[in-house]
């Protein structure tokens, strides 16, 4: 054997228990207890919980938006992965006029494959369908390993949205080939009327980020596209849901049998709208918006009663000096905010504090991912499946800091928030690339995961 992980508590989405791990050839080979093999390297995690590695299945890594470009490339977002127990990380290219998806996909993917220290895959933007052609290329696309395609209901002006007849055409589509649609629901003209309102009234500051996409702004698209994924029964899965009123829609749709699916990201479970408010409120910009008390009581309680499917982090940071762009017109502020390091440690320090169980933490972050994104081989602690694996001290309290954080950005909001326990190692196909606060990996060492379709 190549690595043998003895006496931790290995906690999958359904049970923990106490055992031993025996990894070869970057595969799990044995799960048993007392197992007596000769390994290479023996690691004793006694006292420590043993997790299958995080997917974070939305970032937004080398992203040009806002006149800038995200500050963390490919090398350092997947260091700060690793970092923080995430062993596989999807990112969002975005297709554009005159361009196919495997195109764009390539284009990223040769990017990414010099630099990854993780694994990982994409998701294709679909924002013109080229008459047509796109739609044709959905299969090719599927076969190249990309099963999931999102849409944008907002950016009407930068040329990104769809309209209702593309996004039903996207939807019918993508079932028909086995993908998925992903949805970013916003009303961008609403957006536009709130925006043009407040700025001929001087009301500039973050504040008003807020208040131009509130609750309802966000609420009517998410109902919208669970009706139109309804009416032709295709599958959903609705990004970074932040309101209550779009959340109990899409949770009734999946009650009603429809296969909808619901992520939600760190930032909203933690912060509310009055970080707008703040001196340094800018730096919590992103869209959609944080939002009322009401609403982050309401994604908890979906987190705890199992409606929520996936909890992932829309990790798309600036420096702040390009957030101080909006200083004074919140319009200029690129939107965006770190979260792929804390993803994992947050939902674990919620599970460790008592709010949810271990294993719900695992499901959400890791086993729901995989299976909703045919990642076969990623996201639990069984044989024959990858050895992405994260150990994890349940006594190692940590204050996140942009100074103990492993990106290239030069804030977080995340600044002062103390989480309990801490990932001490992060393994990827059983290849130790964390250890104890220092990223040890290799930058390359990821490789491209190639998707499976939806049976």
């Amino acid at each position: 054997m190549d690595l043998l992980i003895k006496n931790g508590t290995i906690v999958t989405a359904k049970e923990s228990f106490v055992g031993d791990i025996a990894i070869k050839d970057g595969k799990i080979v044995c799960i048993g207890t007392d197992l007596f093999v000769d390994a290479k390297k023996v690691v004793n995690a006694f006292g420590k919980l043993v997790l299958p590695g995080a997917i974070d299945v939305h970032t937004h890594l080398a992203m040009p938006f806002g006149g800038t470009v995200s500050a963390d490339g490919y090398l350092s977002g997947t260091r700060a992965a690793a970092c923080g127990g995430v062993t596989t990380v999807f990112d969002y290219p975005i297709q554009r006029k005159g361009r196919g998806i495997v195109e764009t996909v390539q284009e990223r993917k040769d990017m990414c494959d010099p630099e990854a220290c993780v694994d990982y895959a994409f998701h294709c933007c679909i924002t013109d369908l080229n008459e047509g052609s796109i739609l044709d290329e959905f299969e090719a696309a599927v076969d190249f390993g990309v099963t999931s395609f999102k849409c944008f209901l907002v950016y009407k002006k930068e040329g990104m949205m769809v309209d209702d007849g593309t996004l039903v055409r996207i939807l019918k589509k993508a079932k028909d080939t086995g993908a998925i649609t992903n949805i970013h629901a916003e009303n961008p003209d609403v957006i536009d009327l709130n925006i043009s309102q407040f700025k001929a009234e001087g009301k500039t500051s973050a504040w008003y980020h807020y208040l131009s996409r509130p609750e309802y702004v966000e609420a009517e698209a998410d109902k919208r596209a669970v009706h139109w994924a309804k009416a032709v029964d295709a599958p959903l899965y609705i990004v970074h849901m932040a309101d209550k009123e779009g959340l109990e829609a899409a949770v009734a749709a999946k009650r009603e049998g429809y296969d909808i699916y619901i992520e939600t990201c760190p930032q909203y479970l933690e912060f509310t709208c009055d970080v707008y408010k703040r001196e340094d409120g800018r730096n919590f910009v992103c869209s959609p918006p944080m939002k009322n008390k009401e609403s982050q009581e309401a994604l908890w309680k979906a987190i705890m009663d199992g409606s929520i499917d996936t909890v992932a982090t829309d990790h798309c940071p600036f420096q702040s000096y390009e957030k101080d762009w909006g200083k004074d017109d919140f319009t200029k502020i690129p939107n965006g905010c770190a979260g792929i390091e804390n993803l994992y440690p947050y939902m674990l320090s919620k599970a460790n504090e008592g709010k949810i169980s271990f294993n719900r933490a695992v499901e959400l972050c890791a086993t729901n991912p995989a299976k909703i994104f045919g990642c076969s081989q990623k996201g639990s602690l069984t044989v024959g499946k990858d050895a992405d694996i994260v150990i994890y001290d349940i006594n190692k309290d940590v204050t996140i800091s942009v100074d103990n954080m492993h990106s290239d950005y030069d804030h977080t909001i995340w600044e002062g928030i103390k989480v309990k326990g801490y990932p001490v190692q992060t393994y990827v196909r059983g290849t130790l690339v964390y250890d104890e606060g220092e990223f040890v990996g290799t930058p390359g060492f990821g490789e491209y995961v190639k998707r499976e379709p939806k049976k």
